[in-house]
Parts: C-alpha cells; structure tokens; sequence
C-alpha cells in the first residue's frame, strides 16, 4: 500500500468567490507538491519515475548492469573479468508480440441516442415494425385484392419473428443523427493521430500497467486528444482501477521559457526572470539524461475537482411572469419576500485548472475551467480532462506485465554471462608426449623417430608407433608415447548446466506471461495438432485480455470526452460551420443533422473487430453450415460482412432457421406438386381407360351396326335371291301348270283313249318344286303365293 502521507488540502465547504482566488489554488498546488514532491527519501512523484524508468529501461533491454557486475565481481574488482555486458534482450520480444498484436486490433466506434427524443423516435420505428409483422397476412391479401400497400416499412426488410427484429434494431437501424455522431468522432480522432496515441498506451499498459490520455478544447484547434506520460503525472490516491474517485490530477512538463510566455501571455519580463531564478529546486523530479539546459522550466498542470454553487435571484415581473438573474452564493434574500424575488440554488460539481512553477510558489494559473464536459443525463457531475485505466492495480501498487518478470531477466542476464566466463575459461584439447618412450622406438630404416615426426604421424593418421618392451627386455611404461588429452569434459557439463538453467528461467517467463510458444510460434511442437497449437495461442490471448480491455476503455473514454466536446465545438466555437462543412465533407447527408447535434445525449460504446482466432471460428461455423447445405452462398456473405461475432453467430442461426423454413416450405410444395401430378396422372389415367372404354364401346357398336347391317344386307339379298328363285319356281311352275293345261286339253279329246294312260302320264309328271326354300328367315312362307289349280 502507498504510504500514507499527511496532506493539508485547502478545504472544500468556503464560499465560491473563496475558491477562485489565487490564495486558494496557491494552497491546492502546496498540498499536491507536499504529497509528491517533498524533499524525503519518500519522494513519491522520484520513486515512480525511478520505477517506470527501470521498466522501460528493461523493456528494451536497456537495464543497467550494474547489479550484474556486483554480482560477478570480488569486492568490486572486475580485473579477472572480461565479459561482455550488454543486457540480454529477452523481455523487448514479449512486449512488442503483446503491443503489436493488440495494435492491430480494429475499433468502431458506436453511438447510442439515448435522450428521450432519439427513444422515442426508435420506439416508434420498433412499434411500427411489430404493427407490419402482426398485419402481413391482411396487407398481402389487401395489396392481391385492392393493389393497395398497407405497409409503414420495406416488405423486403420487415422481420419474420420477434428474434429477427431485435436483431435488425442492432444490425440495420441506424438514426441519422447517431451516424452523424460517429462520423464526427472518427474525424476527430483520426484528426488527431489517435492510433499513435493508442499504440503508446498500449505500450505503457503493458511495461509500466498505468496508462493516461488527455482530451481537451481550445478556439484554435477545437477538440484535442493529447498522450500523457504516465511517469509525469500526479494524481490523489485511489484504490480503483477507473480512477473514478481522485478529486485531483495533473502532470508535470518541462517546457522552454519562451513557450512559457507564449502560453501564459500575462508573464512580465520580472516574472519570467524570477520564475528562471527561482526555479533550480526541483523537489527530486528526475531530469532527463543529458538536459542541462537552464532556459528550461518544469511547471505542474493540474485539474482540482470541487462543488460549486449556481445561484438565481428569481424576481417576480409585473406581467406575473418570473426572471431569473445569476448571483453568487452569498446571495441571501429577506426570509419576508415582500421585496417579490426568491432564491433558487442547486450544487454542481466544477473543475479548476491551474499550473505552478515546481520549486517556486508562482502560482501562473487558477481558474475554473471554460469548457467542462458534463453529460446531459446527469449534469451535475462533470469529467475532468484526463481519463486513466491500471487494470492491475491493489491498493496504490500498481502491476504490469514487465514488472512480472524482470527478476527472471536478471536470471537469465547473470546465466549469460556465466556461460560467457565458462566459454573463456575453456581450452582445446591436446596431446601427451612420451620422450622416453620415443626413444626407444626403431623405425628400421635408418630414420629417427623424433618427437615432429611421431606429433605429424599422429595428427595426419591418428596412428602412433611404440615398444612393449625396452631394449633391455622389460616393460617398458611408455610403449604408447602419445596420448590425448580431453580438457572440455567438465567444460561441457558446465555449459549443459547453464543452458538448463537458461531455458528454465525462459520458461518461467513464459508461465508467468502466458505469452507461450503458440503465441509467438518461435518452437511449435511438431507432433502437436493444430487445434491444440490454436488453443494453446487463444490461452495465450487470454492472459493478456486485460490490456487490451484497458484500451478499450481509455478508446471509450476518449470518445465520449469527443462526444461531448463536439456539443461545445456546435454551440459556443466560432469554427462551428468549418467543423460542420469538414464532418459533411465525408457524409453530405449528416450536415442537417450536424447543425442540431449539440440538443442531443448519446452513449458511446467501442466495438472491437474479432481476431483472427474468432475470424476463424465464425468461418468454421459458416463452413460447416454451408457444407451442411443449411445456410446459402448468399448468407454467408452477409454473415462475413458483419464485424460483431456474436450478432454474426446470430445472424447465422437466424439464416439456418429461415433456410429450414424454405427448405421445408420447398418440400411441401414439392409433395404437394408431386401429389397433384399423380393425381393428375390417375385422372389422366382414368379418362384414358374411360376413352378406351367408350373407344370400345362404339367399336363394339359400330361393329354390331356393321355386323346388323350386315345381317340386314344378307337378309335383303336373300330376300331377293328367293323372291327371284320364287319369280322363277313361280314362272317355271306357271309354264308349266300352262303346259299341263294345254296338255290337259290335248288329253281331254284323248280321254277315250284309256284310263290307264292317263294316270301313267300324270305319275311321269316332275313337280319343279322348291324344298323348304321358299320360307323366309322371319318365319314367312310363300305358300299362300303358290298358284291355285283349279278344280
């Protein structure tokens, strides 16, 4: 915990025209310089400089060695040593891996129109959507029958379920004015090289834990977005990460003098001179290395947070109306009110900027602030002009990532330089020579073996010649006159000790960052699969998530400091119409907007974009649902587009529910057609087999109409067959019925002649008779057509 120091801050409960005095702000500059300035060994603005230096300083692998040459040497004596020094870079690999990963990171910025107005406006539209939905079966019947359009929005966007429009109200409703508020911050900030100035929050977020913007506004530049060193600044004591609670907050620059009388206008040359004079005590603020320039000056900016009163004498006019006139808090009417005027009053909370000369008590600015940001929602508080975030901060302490691990650093540096002082103390290996054994060899040819001869022999062949035996026949101790002579044997054991102890040290790193192999791919484990290898890198991001967030709070911060500040830029800068022109410049539509955008209260949220490994996740799920044929081409397009990844993962089940409902809806028009085919197929069926039926049918009657006539063409021929046949027998029987008259009369002359003869001549006689032909098929004879012979 910070240590607890007595400060005597000026108190709060005076009257107003008390707190703007110069005495008074003389005291709040006193009471900050007692707490962070004082001249003890618990100087607490020396002592954190001297820390975030030291971080910084091993962030880029830069630390002193100091500690390293106390450690190796004897007695501070580093004669023996000759080593060298230069820091082992280690921990500037894990920093720039976290910052540059996280400043890659992409951000929308998003406005919320939370006043009443832009409510009820998105109520409205909300309301009007639900009235579409629950009335679209009669607007389709009415625009089918009537070719009326009952709908109060676009059929083609209008949501089929109560899921779908929420979704729609955060994916595609958009007011004018909210899309004007956005455009006016991201001007703003790109205006101001913002992504700069997060990329150095970033980096202190992760060396030093704290990091600091400031926002401001000024006639010339309008609204402005300003880096602040953490190191620099002073603040009250809290125990909040958000700094919510501090009451004062400034920083400490050292600027020229000259730009001392650029600012501060009102300096004289006696005061300039004095402030130059007096300005050589610096209550133990750290001066950079190498500045010795005396023209310059440290001066103390700071904000004060205090109440103040807003005091109106309401005065009754003549028309019985009321006028309110600004007093100040020591405005006190007559308790009667016979004089016709009251007093109203309401607390508010202010904001005082000053700024001191460090070592003197030249107080160069006291003044309430001009510009206060305060939210319309709530407009008694008020934002002081520094937003501040250490996501790891108990009790004062604050912890960053760097802090963490500077102990293994230094383990890893001291391993270093030990390997170094092995590797110096290492020799070659070498050779034995036995001059005594030598000389007992005889090569036989009359040459000397002498010690260059055996030393060439050995190193070009690795062989050696030697004797057993001595000339006089005893053992002789030196038959192998050369031998080798391994001098890295321990050596080696030594350097594999400390590269142990290297990697361990390196690992402890790793373990106590979360900043694994997978996180910066330098040794992935080949037989590990790739989702293992992804999951470990995503464990990784997990452990650095709170810098990122704390970034992502200073960004939100940051935009709604701009949010308010644009209400001030349209309402009181006289560079109201440039600012409007430069905002419309990019979106024509938003300038009738802009002109009003002061009368409205937004709330400002920061969207991030998905990482690679959520990019890949959602792609997983889009593949897996086109693949699934569950979703269409065209959806996952309009998935991809999205930058949100929960709404895309929405969106995603929104489209796989709509594409089984058309899936579905497909198939039952696809039974239903199926159905109405076979139905169509038996009814053509049926009046085939009918047709072949009736085919049949008059064939068969046609065929008996055929067969009758037919039988009725036979019958009339047979008819006429036999009336001739009859007409025929008829003559032929006539003839002869003639004949047998005649006869009969030439035999009645004859009759004398004999009985006998004429009955002989009448049984000769033929009788030219049909036998049973002369019936018709109907059953009619002829016999009643058969001549009658008369008697």
């Amino acid at each position: 915990m910070a240590e607890s120091v007595y400060v005597n801050f000026p108190s709060q409960a005076v009257p107003d025209l008390e707190k703007m005095s110069s005495e008074y702000g003389l005291k709040v500059a006193r009471a900050i310089e007692q707490e962070w300035f004082k001249d003890t060994h618990s100087n607490r603005y020396r002592n954190t400089q001297h820390k975030f230096r030291d971080l910084r300083l091993y962030a880029r692998g830069e630390q002193s060695v100091q500690k390293y040459k106390d450690e190796l040497s004897i007695n501070g004596d580093l004669s023996y040593l000759n080593l060298d020094w230069k820091p082992v870079p280690i921990i500037p690999k894990f920093v720039d891996i976290v910052v540059n990963g996280m400043s890659e990171r992409m951000f929308n910025v998003k406005a919320y129109s939370q006043d009443q107005y832009g409510v009820d406006k998105r109520t409205e539209y909300m309301e009007s959507m639900m009235r579409d939905m629950d009335t679209k079966v009669y607007n389709d019947q009415a625009a089918k029958m009537f070719s009326m359009d009952l709908y109060e929005n676009s059929k083609e966007e209008l949501p089929d379920t109560k899921e779908e429009l929420e979704l729609h109200m955060q994916l595609n409703y958009k007011q004018a004015v909210e899309i004007a508020e956005e455009q006016a911050i991201n001007v703003l900030l790109e205006g101001n090289n913002y992504d700069l100035v997060r990329r150095r929050m970033l980096y202190d977020l992760t060396v030093l834990g704290i990091g600091c913007v400031k926002t401001g506004f000024n006639w010339s530049e309008g609204a402005t977005v300003e880096y602040v060193d953490p190191a620099n600044l002073v603040y009250s004591y809290t125990e909040s990460p958000y700094f919510e609670d501090i009451y004062y907050i400034g920083e400490v620059k050292t600027i020229p003098i000259n730009e001392l009388a650029r600012e501060f206008d009102d300096l004289n040359e006696a005061d300039l001179k004095e402030i130059h004079d007096n300005s050589t005590r610096r209550y133990g603020v750290t001066r950079k290395i190498k500045e010795s320039d005396n023209n310059k000056v440290q001066v103390l900016y700071f904000n004060y947070k205090t109440y103040m009163n807003d005091v109106y004498k309401v005065k009754e006019t003549k028309t019985g109306g009321y006028k309110a006139i600004e007093k100040d808090d020591s405005f006190n009417p007559p308790e009667d009110k016979q004089e016709g005027y009251s007093k109203l009053q309401r607390v508010v909370e202010v904001v005082f900027e000053g700024a001191i000369i460090l070592g003197t008590d030249k107080l160069i600015k006291w003044c309430k602030c001009e510009n206060m940001m305060r939210t319309k929602s709530d407009f008694n508080k008020v934002k002081m002009n520094y937003s501040l975030i250490a996501p790891r901060m108990y009790e004062g302490r604050i912890e960053s990532l760097v802090g963490r691990i500077t102990g293994f650093a230094d383990m890893i540096q001291l391993t270093h330089l030990k390997l170094q002082q092995v590797m110096s103390r290492m020799v070659p290996d070498g050779v034995y020579l036995d001059a005594d054994g030598l000389a007992e060899v005889d090569l036989g040819n009359g040459t000397n073996y002498n010690p260059q001869e055996a030393l060439n022999m050995f190193f070009q062949t690795g062989s050696v010649i030697g004797r057993s035996f001595t000339a006089d026949g005893e053992q002789n101790p030196g038959k192998i006159p050369i031998q080798q002579i391994s001098n890295g044997q321990g050596a080696g054991n030594k350097l594999q000790a400390l590269i142990g102890n290297y990697n361990y040290y390196l690992q402890m790193i790793r373990d106590v960052t979360g900043l694994n192999e997978a996180r910066d791919g330098s040794m992935p484990d080949p037989k590990s699969l790739v989702g293992v290898q992804k999951l470990a890198a995503a464990n990784s991001n997990v452990a650095t998530r709170h810098i990122l967030l704390g970034s992502m709070f200073l960004t939100a911060e940051v935009a709604e400091a701009l949010s308010l500040r644009i209400s001030d830029i349209l309402e009181y800068s006289p560079t109201a119409d440039a600012f409007v022109q430069s905002i419309g410049a990019h979106n024509v539509a938003t300038l009738k907007e802009m002109n009003e955008l002061y009368l409205y209260d937004f709330g400002i949220f920061i969207e991030l974009e998905p990482d690679e490994e959520e990019k890949q996740l959602l792609e997983n799920n889009i593949q897996t649902a086109l693949a699934q044929q569950l979703i269409d081409l065209d959806d996952a397009i309009d998935i991809r587009e999205i930058r949100n990844v929960k709404l895309a993962n929405q969106l995603l089940k929104i489209k796989r529910k709509k594409k089984q409902e058309r899936d579905q809806k497909i198939q039952q028009e696809n039974a239903k057609a199926q159905a109405d085919a076979n139905a169509q197929a038996q009814q053509a069926i049926a009046q085939a087999e009918m047709q072949k039926n009736q085919a049949k049918a008059q064939a068969d009657t046609q065929l008996e109409q055929v067969k009758a006539q037919s039988k009725l063409t036979h019958l009339q021929e047979e008819v006429r067959l036999k009336k001739e046949l009859m007409q025929f027998e008829f003559d032929l029987n006539q003839s002869l019925r003639n004949q047998d008259r005649i006869e009969n009369r030439s035999l009645e002359g004859m009759k004398e002649q004999g009985k006998d003869k004429r009955e002989k001549m009448k049984a000769d006689t033929k009788k030219f008779e049909s036998s049973g032909n002369d019936i018709l098929g109907g059953g009619m004879g002829l016999d009643k057509f058969n001549p009658q012979i008369g008697n």
